[in-house]
């Protein structure tokens, strides 16, 4: 049988880190965890997850066709958690862009607890 380390970085295996929390088998139990199952979200293309752990009062702002596209022209490396807080997380998101140069999505992210489960609330970027 062979294992595979979940995209996240966690070194964790990917069935027993974010694998069951995008196919709501389970919840995200930090805002941490939140935004490392969001990134596998990129990396397997799961629009609808990244819309369903976006607040409410936030998912007006995102397209599901967008955020598929987004996942699909780029190659996801690796994520580099940099900061966190129990409702923000810092990250770096390395990816391949369409002409495979290697690009860096740096963000500060919000993360609000609301009805039970952790959601995604909005960033600030920042250019490396």
């Amino acid at each position: 049988m062979v294992f595979q380390n979940c995209f996240c970085g966690s070194g964790v295996a990917f069935d027993k880190c974010c694998q069951p929390i995008v196919l709501g088998i389970q919840k995200a139990t930090t805002a941490e965890a939140l935004m490392r199952s969001r990134y596998v979200a990129y990396v397997v293309q799961d629009a609808d997850y990244l819309i369903a752990t976006t607040a409410p009062s936030h998912r007006g702002y995102y397209a599901k066709e967008d955020i598929l596209s987004w996942a699909t022209q780029n190659q996801w490396q690796c994520l580099e958690i940099v900061n966190v807080t129990p409702t923000t997380v810092a990250f770096k998101a390395y990816y391949l862009d369409s002409n495979k140069q290697l690009q860096v999505h740096h963000e500060y992210s919000r993360f609000v607890f609301e009805n039970g489960e952790w959601l995604y609330v909005d960033g600030d970027y920042f250019e490396d």
